[in-house]
């Protein structure tokens, strides 16, 4: 790490202290034994809870995606109260539904030799050897559950002539495993999960929270024992109690300003719970998604994704030579580089996100782009369109065709998508064990708000996947056993750690109102947004997170001395609900950094141009940086403390990534 603190030195910025000696709270609790069998005796070790006690025990859901949904549903069939809190109107809102391609399973329906452990090696191989293999075989074990619970809820997957539910491919794999219905998978997941979830509000075991926008953590006596929330309709300040609390609330991408999230999506909840103790881990593994609509302008507010199940029958080409600003109907086949199926011939168009989008780059950067300013390439369906048949591809892709046009004015069949690369998935997250329990106990963290499953990189159609196997079958297992260990003990709304934390919540809001400045909180996410993803995007190096280092300090000093925010707390006001979530995502830019700059090599995501090979790959240091960073909030956000979690690979052989 010495060249990280060096580069902090010379950079003028704060140097965080060197990692400090193993701490108990960052046991990862793997279960002994064979790989394939720590999952099956850990459920048996754990405690249970007796059904007529279930009712006793509080557990507060924050988040109704799938993770979200799908827990506070199989805890509320057990027998738990269950409190769930959303900021949508509707739980059904939730940015899952927005998931396209598809949802992984080793389910082999093909045989075309798939099983748990191929697809446990092809996560921990797409993810470039920095996940935790108890925690990548578990999810592959439990693949094969999620899909027979979507069909029992008749979540409609595509299905063969014959009837059988059908597969397609995604990047890192060279098999058909992905499950899906058409473009719109997530969005029917979700609706599963959401009518199970309704089906328990109808029961009266589970209450939903709509507009309810969770500010603070409660912890009493160093567990997690409820939040704050503001109502985004009245603005009223209110405290839930509980005996547990899950985290299930999505990712950061929206850091950068421009990416696939909806633009509600934030880093508040996780990052509140950080400030309370929980460790944050790898926080600069972002994933960049090839395959999206290009930016369109400097006011834009959010892109769009292209389903990565495009790349099944699209090709992804640029012009041979710089410059060519031929219309491609008019660009001969000898004058056209199909690159991917050039640099990666047995993985072609499905290379991984990470190695697609950096190839994308690259030719982008060497003047081979297309479209307004050169920033995108094209995908292709003309050959599957002369092979298949129109029909066939509408049949498969019709609404991601449908999407395509109405935001480009463009038809994909006549001619060819362009696309470029933008930011999709964090793979960093709040830290968890095995039980998916952060540092602080009793605060239980799931889906993409959790660190846990992808390492550097996430393959496609694996997010799904890691929803709903948390959700439907880790925390409800996870989370009866803790509560058996700690018992049911209510804690009274008058307890000072409670009225503490709702007088922060208060203060934050107060101070937010009071400065009165001059710049809108848009103006200033759009500025970090854009120094992000110049200094910690597709691309690091160790001059521009210097430099970012630099600017984030002074862009966040002048946000709490000239932002302008109009209107009062006491009512509907989106500006606020902004305005603290620009907050948080100032703190988390500097972590986000320090992280990048610290971890001196390059793996998956976090692409380090200094540490490449020559052929232009990722060329990580294993002997260094084997390890998950957990980092711990210090209260000086140039100076938090990491801690590390060493990466033991005892079924898989480190080895340098290769879809050549």
């Amino acid at each position: 790490m010495s060249e990280a603190m060096d580069a902090m030195s010379r950079a003028g910025v704060a140097t965080p202290p060197a990692a400090v000696p193993a701490d108990p709270r960052l046991a990862a609790r793997v279960p002994a034994g064979p790989l394939a069998e720590k999952w099956g005796r850990h459920c048996f070790e754990m405690k249970l809870v007796n059904p007529s006690n279930r009712r006793k025990h509080t557990v507060i859901v924050v988040g109704t995606g799938l993770a979200g949904s799908a827990a506070a549903a199989s805890l509320g069939e057990l027998g738990y109260s269950v409190q769930v809190f959303t900021y949508h109107g509707s739980a059904r809102r939730a940015h899952s539904i927005a998931a396209q391609g598809g949802i992984n399973a080793a389910k082999n329906y093909r045989n075309d030799g798939d099983s748990v452990f191929r697809l446990f090696y092809d996560t921990i191989k797409g993810g470039d050897f920095r996940s935790r293999e108890a925690n990548v075989y578990r999810l592959a074990e439990l693949s094969v559950r999620i899909i027979d619970q979507c069909v029992a809820q008749g979540v409609p997957f595509a299905r063969e002539y014959g009837g059988l539910l059908d597969t397609r491919s995604f990047g890192g794999a060279q098999l058909s495993r992905t499950f899906y219905a058409r473009g719109q998978t997530g969005q029917q997941l979700l609706l599963g999960a959401y009518q199970a979830l309704q089906r328990q509000v109808a029961a009266g075991t589970v209450t939903v929270h709509p507009y309810t926008e969770m500010q603070e953590l409660i912890t009493v006596g160093g567990r997690a024992r409820g939040i704050v929330t503001r109502h985004l309709q009245s603005g009223a300040i209110q405290s839930h109690l509980g005996d547990a609390v899950l985290l299930a609330t999505g990712g950061y991408g929206n850091l950068f300003h421009l990416s696939t999230n909806a633009k509600l999506c934030n880093a508040s909840a996780i990052w509140r719970a950080h400030r309370r103790g929980a460790f944050f881990a790898n926080p600069c593994y972002t994933q960049i998604h090839p395959t999206c609509i290009p930016v369109a302008g400097d006011y834009q507010s959010k892109l769009t994704l292209m389903s990565e199940s495009l790349r099944n029958d699209g090709r992804v080409w640029v012009p041979a030579r710089p410059g060519d600003s031929r219309p491609p109907a008019e660009i001969p086949e000898g004058e056209r580089d199909y690159y991917l199926e050039r640099r990666y011939p047995s993985f072609g168009n499905l290379a991984p996100r990470d190695i697609s989008s950096r190839a994308a780059k690259q030719v982008c950067d060497d003047g081979r782009g297309v479209g307004p300013g050169g920033k995108g390439v094209y995908l292709d369906f003309a050959d599957a369109i002369r092979r298949l048949g129109k029909r066939v591809i509408e049949e498969r892709y019709g609404n991601l065709f449908e999407m395509y046009e109405r935001i480009t004015g463009e038809d994909a069949y006549a001619a060819p998508m362009r696309i470029y690369p933008a930011v999709h998935y964090v793979m960093g997250g709040l830290w968890v064990d095995y039980n998916l329990e952060s540092t602080i106990p009793g605060l239980f963290v799931g889906g993409e708000a959790n660190f846990s499953d992808h390492g550097a990189n996430r393959l496609g159609a694996s997010a799904l996947m890691q929803g709903l196997a948390d959700g439907y079958f880790i925390l409800p297992a996870t989370l009866s056993d803790y509560l058996a260990r700690t018992g049911a003990e209510t804690v009274s709304p008058d307890r000072a750690e409670v009225r503490g934390a709702e007088e922060e919540v208060r203060r934050r809001i107060g101070r937010l109102l009071s400065i009165r400045g001059r710049r809108t909180v848009d103006s200033f996410h759009r500025e970090l947004g854009l120094l992000m993803w110049n200094h910690c995007g597709m691309a690091r190096n160790e001059r521009g997170l210097r430099q970012a280092l630099q600017r984030i300090p002074v862009l966040r000093e002048e946000f709490w001395a000239n932002l302008l925010v109009p209107g009062v707390g006491e009512e509907v006001n989106g500006a606020l609900e902004k305005a603290g979530r620009v907050a948080d995502f100032l703190e988390l830019a500097e972590l986000t950094c320090l992280d990048a700059l610290h971890r001196a090599e390059s793996c998956g995501g976090h692409f380090r141009e200094e540490h490449q090979t020559p052929e232009g790959e990722a060329r990580r240091d294993d002997a260094a940086f084997c390890y998950a960073a957990a980092w711990e909030y210090t209260a000086d956000p140039a100076r938090p403390a990491l801690h590390k979690e060493p990466l033991a690979f005892e079924n898989v052989h480190l080895a340098e990534r290769s879809y050549k």
